[in-house]
């Protein structure tokens, strides 16, 4: 089965696709939530306001958690390449991905750690529970 064709104009989607607006990773964060409050990890705050928008700060530790998601931040275990617009999304998520390392260095310049987990990672709960509390461990 053949996809059907668009009935706007190019410039017209790109119009229509540019008012769309992030509602940011609600579910990754519930999920995050979810397994530090089940395991016991306290001390995390939202909304903190640093470079790079962590999804969770530990500011006592100086800990900046960022929960990447696999297909926008390109996890190489998981990320496939849309087969349609490739050169398109090949630069979007390289851009991202750049833009997460000058994060990373700006963040640790400022004296924080940077601890980025991918999503699918949030499935061995066991796992992040290790490595959030290595990572606070490691800056107390």
């Amino acid at each position: 089965m053949t996809p059907a064709a668009d009935v706007v104009s190019p410039a017209r989607r790109s119009e229509i696709m540019a008012r769309i607006r992030s509602c940011g990773n609600k579910t990754t964060e519930l999920c995050f939530m979810a397994i530090a409050r089940k395991r016991h990890i306290t001390g995390w705050r939202r909304g903190i306001t640093l470079p790079g928008k962590p999804d969770f700060v530990f500011p006592r530790e100086r800990v900046a958690l960022f929960i990447d998601g696999d297909f926008w931040h390109g996890n190489p275990r998981k990320y496939r390449l849309p087969t349609s617009n490739k050169s398109y999304w090949r630069k979007k998520i390289e851009r991202n991905r750049r833009r997460d390392k000058i994060v990373n260095r700006t963040l640790k310049s400022m004296g924080w750690r940077v601890l980025r987990l991918w999503e699918s990672a949030l499935r061995n709960e066991d796992a992040v529970a290790v490595r959030i509390r290595l990572a606070l461990r490691t800056r107390a």
